[in-house]
């Protein structure tokens, strides 16, 4: 820890020096802000038009800031909490809404391969982002299933120049963690090419090394993508992409005694390809087509005895075509409509076979201009799924621009998910402990299978129960808000709710001889969570940017909360060793869920000396990661909170000779540690050498 302080002094003495020697060059020129979004309606809005709660982050944004991982860039953004689950893995939670039900797109199509539900954002590079946009709350009425919580849209960039662009970047840091970028782009007369290619890997490191193996084990991964683009007339264009993702990760872990070795493997590629035609001023279309493939695989076993502790596979691929239209009615309105078929399988270790779901959609959204000051938009989508009933997905969303600086906005939709492979067809046994979980779908049959074995005990649940579909996850989401932008100020304010039905949980359906259970799925929780947030940035000169986010945040199984007002739910008091019934105010809510979070950055142009330097601090208000005392709920008596902790980032950046930038920086400066919170090793100092061209 000492040489890493060292290291970063000696660093930042240099950056100083050096530009206290740097000559003084003008740059005054100002910059315009990129603020375009797609994400929200498929169509070219601008940000501060927008009746919904949508966060852009821009190319900018990311490079002052430092971030090469997707995770770490929304970690920093208001509402948007990044959470490591059990396997380490850090998803992501919006509105207090976990990563099971966030849609994460590239360029628009989707990315598959959760664990438990859960998409792993570390995946995924910045290194070619033009920008990221974030769509909060229900957003099924353009996007089907997995978006009743929100939508995240990485943008990649579309070569713009003749001439040969694109830069080359190596960074190295604590934990031998290492970043190199290759990017490359041209634009010809009627071709367009980019290149990228970007390698991560680290050391790990080990926050507890009193126990056997690596909180994070040694990595190395791999991503390519090209993408070409061909004007073939002024008004038809084609879009291709391909993309190729590969990690390789050791790994080791003790038990019983027996030291096991192996390795886990990730592989992914997409290739994505649009034709735009524009056919008039009024009328556009588009056909696209895409497919997606993401394989996992884990192998650890004992490299004496031969025993194999963990050999597990995962192939998942999605294959989607749709076509969709944009037609501008008047000159105030456009309606965008758009039809698709979509196909997704899994074939993975516990799966009796391969499992296929098929699926037809058609969406329709109508933007109008009501008047000088109203913007309405109105949309519903239309899903037939083989596996569940019909979904019929609303949305209404509306701006009212009182005067040039105040406008109001707000919207309601419904969201909804589609059980997943695992819900419906997983049939796993604890060959340690000995429990049983069987998807929704198969646990008939296979219950019947225990049975003639003579591995059942009782059944507790009628078989009756589990003759009907498993229902889709639902939503409705609300948001209302206040934007004000005037001068040097800028300021928006905006309250959600989110009301969830029908989700998916486990629970008993039979008890084994051997004294466990067997677990199945089932539809039965409500909750909801509900709050505001509050973003505001202060333009002191045209240098110097100060800005702050806040989100108060109330999450709560209603169930649990009905439970506790009728005075069911107990806690033992220590002292007396009574029973003593939970009072509302002692209801926590959710797991991982924070009631307060908040930042503050401050960015600096230093334009006299061609650099510049920003602090951004992050504050996470307590939480708790499961029950405790056995009661069923989160209460504050449980002992699994992790209390509240700020993060400081920093990072200051300085050119060289016109294309070379050096920056410095480190994350969670000030060393914050908690052996629960996988993803905080500590401070996490880098250097970074980037060559423009």
């Amino acid at each position: 820890m000492f040489k890493c302080h060292v290291f970063i002094c000696l660093c930042l003495f240099a950056f100083a020096k050096a530009e206290s020697q740097q000559k003084v060059v003008d740059t005054t020129k100002t910059e315009q802000l990129e603020e375009i979004v797609l994400t929200a309606t498929r169509t070219e809005r601008q940000l501060s038009s927008l009746p919904l709660p949508v966060t852009l982050i821009s190319k900018k944004t990311i490079e002052k800031s430092g971030a090469i991982r997707l995770n770490e860039i929304l970690n920093e953004q208001t509402g948007i909490i990044t959470v490591a689950d059990e396997s380490g893995f850090e998803g992501v939670q919006i509105q207090g809404i976990s990563s099971d039900y966030i849609l994460i797109l590239i360029d628009g199509v989707p990315l598959v391969g959760r664990s438990a539900g859960n998409f792993d954002l570390s995946r995924l590079t910045v290194g070619n982002i033009k920008q990221i946009e974030v769509v909060k709350g229900p957003s099924s009425s353009l996007y089907g299933s997995e978006a009743l919580g929100g939508v995240i849209n990485i943008i990649t960039e579309k070569p713009a120049s003749p001439a040969l662009k694109g830069n080359a970047s190596y960074r190295i840091g604590s934990f031998e963690q290492q970043d190199i970028n290759l990017n490359l782009k041209k634009r010809f007369e009627k071709l367009r090419l980019s290149l990228f290619a970007n390698r991560f890997s680290s050391d790990g490191y080990d926050l507890t090394p009193e126990t056997s193996g690596q909180t994070v084990n040694p990595f190395e991964n791999y991503t390519f993508n090209t993408r070409v683009f061909y004007d073939f007339k002024e008004n038809l264009t084609l879009f291709t992409s391909a993309r190729y993702y590969n990690q390789v990760q050791e790994a080791g872990f003790t038990f019983e005694d027996v030291d096991f070795e192996g390795d886990s493997q990730e592989q992914e590629w997409n290739t994505h390809a649009r034709l735009d035609h524009k056919w008039n001023d009024d009328f556009n279309i588009s056909y696209e087509f895409y497919y997606t493939n993401y394989q996992a695989a884990e192998l650890l076993a004992d490299p004496i005895g031969g025993e194999v502790l963990s050999d597990s596979d995962f192939n998942q691929t999605l294959l989607r075509p749709e076509i969709r239209a944009n037609y501008k009615i008047t000159e105030y309105g456009t309606l965008t409509a758009g039809v698709g078929y979509q196909v997704e399988a899994l074939d993975r270790t516990f799966f009796d076979e391969r499992v296929q779901f098929d699926s037809q959609y058609l969406y329709a959204q109508y933007d109008v201009n009501l008047s000088e000051k109203w913007n309405v938009i109105a949309g519903a989508r239309f899903d037939n799924h083989s596996e569940y009933s019909n979904q019929f997905s609303p949305k209404l969303a509306a701006i009212y621009n009182i005067n040039e600086s105040i406008a109001v906005k707000g919207s309601v939709g419904y969201g909804f998910k589609a059980p997943d492979f695992r819900q419906l067809y997983f049939d796993f046994t604890n060959s340690a402990v000995g429990y049983t979980v069987l998807g929704y779908n198969v646990a008939p049959a296979k219950l019947n299978e225990l049975q003639a074995q003579g591995q059942i005990l009782d059944v507790v649940v009628p078989l009756n129960d589990l003759n009907d579909p498993l229902e889709a996850e639902s939503s409705i989401g609300y948001n209302l808000g206040m934007t004000y932008k005037k001068g040097k100020w800028n300021a928006e304010l905006n309250l959600f709710r989110n009301d969830f039905t029908n989700l998916i949980d486990t629970r008993i359906i039979a008890r084994r001889t051997n004294g466990q259970n067997v677990f199945s799925y089932v539809n039965f929780d409500e909750i909801y969570t509900t709050g505001f947030e509050l973003n505001t940035g202060y333009k002191v000169t045209n240098d110097l940017n100060i800005s702050a986010g806040y989100q108060l945040l109330y999450a709560f199984d209603k169930a649990q909360e009905q439970a506790v007002e009728d005075g069911s739910v107990f806690i033992r008091d220590a002292q007396t060793n009574q029973s003593v019934a939970i009072d509302r105010s002692e209801y926590f809510g959710l797991v991982n869920r924070s009631r307060h979070n908040a930042n503050i950055k401050i960015f600096y142009d230093i334009k006299k000396y061609k650099a510049n330097v920003n602090l951004r601090l992050l504050y996470r208000s307590k939480y708790a990661q499961f029950d405790t005392n056995g009661n069923g709920l989160i209460d504050i008596y449980d002992s699994s909170f992790i209390n509240g902790f700020v993060t400081t980032n920093v990072a200051a950046t300085k050119t060289f000779y016109k294309d070379f930038d050096l920056q410095i920086g480190a994350n969670n400066l000030l060393n914050y540690r908690d052996n629960n919170i996988p993803t905080l090793p500590g401070i996490q100092g880098y250097i970074r050498l980037n060559y423009q061209f």
